[in-house]
């Protein structure tokens, strides 16, 4: 089940061909190299943990590059502000709660849960009050998770909002996971369109023992992306991943599992990563299995007395591998076979950014 809201990015709105459009958040225009670095607009992300933003709380995250707020109004509604006061660009994260707007700690001046400026104490009746000049995200909540779209320029239009089919299933009982790494997200994308990593990266893991360190690939589409698969090989490790594109990008895989992991069959992952910046991620994982009645129980269970920390033990092989990147390491690499998927999801991306930096040059959609 989930919960959306709908509001606009606020700001100076420049409507129109010809007409200069700023990045959302950022007072500039952006090139495809910036976009593609610190994250493409125009689509929904998972923000933070829904848990981690408590009634009267004031939470600062940095998303894309730009700093946001967090907070839920009196009826419990997420909020997602810019963290930047109108008046002289304090953050409001430092400020007040108010219960349906927040009022910052520099001159009090109040902001409501949709950008727009409610009070100005200090001068009451200026030409501020009434306008909506804070940038604010529409946003949603579902599978214990903040999601937010994330807008191009001020013109861009809200999609749709849908969970992953797996999260949005009642049959399918699933545990969030939260990280941060200190890796570009592109290399996440990357890692995660590579499963020949799991016969050796994670060949000591619980999971990923078996099966052979061989193998061949294809790339097969699908009504919602693309699968990357073996040929020669299923269910016996990391064997196919599938990319989908819907009101966001997420991967959609499954581990095989023994019969000693308790029912449900195989492991279900869905995946998803959201820039911090250029040089970290937010990393999402939901970790799910397809059980029902008892079973559901006993799954439940045994994941959190046993499964848990194993499976943080395999993030952390990725984790630690992705941190000691370089950061050109993708320049110059000789890929092979296996790579299809990594050079797949590149084009994708590099030709969003190239799609989204034309649109801020020219004005045109």
């Amino acid at each position: 089940m989930t919960t959306e809201t709908a509001t606009a990015a606020a700001g100076s709105k420049a409507a129109g061909k010809g007409k200069r459009k700023y990045v959302v958040g950022t007072r500039r225009q952006l090139d495809a190299a910036e976009l593609a670095a610190t994250g493409l607009r125009d689509r929904w992300y998972p923000i933070y943990p829904s848990r981690f933003v408590g009634t009267g709380d004031m939470v600062k995250v940095k998303r894309l590059g730009v700093d946001w707020l967090l907070f839920r109004d009196a009826t419990g509604q997420i909020r997602m502000l810019e963290d930047r006061c109108p008046h002289r660009s304090a953050p409001l994260s430092v400020g007040q709660h108010l219960g349906d707007r927040v009022a910052c700690k520099y001159h009090g001046v109040q902001v409501d849960g949709q950008g727009t400026v409610v009070s100005v104490p200090g001068m009451p009746g200026c030409a501020l009050e009434g306008r909506t000049v804070t940038a604010s995200l529409a946003v949603a909540e579902g599978a214990d998770t903040i999601f937010a779209f994330v807008p191009l320029t001020e013109d861009s239009e809200v999609t749709g909002f849908k969970l992953p089919d797996r999260l949005d299933n009642p049959e399918i009982s699933w545990f969030s996971n939260y990280a941060e790494w200190i890796s570009p997200w592109r290399y996440y994308m990357d890692n995660v369109l590579d499963p020949m990593h799991g016969a050796f990266l994670h060949r000591d893991s619980h999971s990923m023992f078996g099966g052979d360190t061989s193998a061949r690939f294809r790339i097969r589409e699908t009504d919602r992306g693309f699968f990357f698969e073996k040929t020669d090989q299923r269910g016996k490790n990391f064997d196919w991943v599938e990319f989908c594109r819907e009101s966001m990008d997420y991967v959609d895989l499954e581990i095989p599992y023994a019969e000693s992991a308790g029912p449900g069959g195989s492991f279900g992952i869905v995946g998803m990563s959201t820039p911090i910046d250029e040089n970290t991620s937010a990393v999402f994982h939901w970790r799910t299995r397809t059980v029902s009645d008892w079973e559901r129980d006993v799954w439940r269970f045994m994941y959190k007395a046993t499964l848990e920390e194993k499976h943080w033990a395999v993030l952390e092989q990725d984790r630690e591998l992705l941190e000691a990147l370089a950061a050109d390491a993708d320049r110059g690499e000789h890929l092979y076979q296996h790579d299809l998927g990594v050079a797949r999801i590149r084009r994708v991306h590099e030709a969003d950014a190239q799609k989204q930096a034309a649109i801020l040059l020219d004005g045109s959609a």
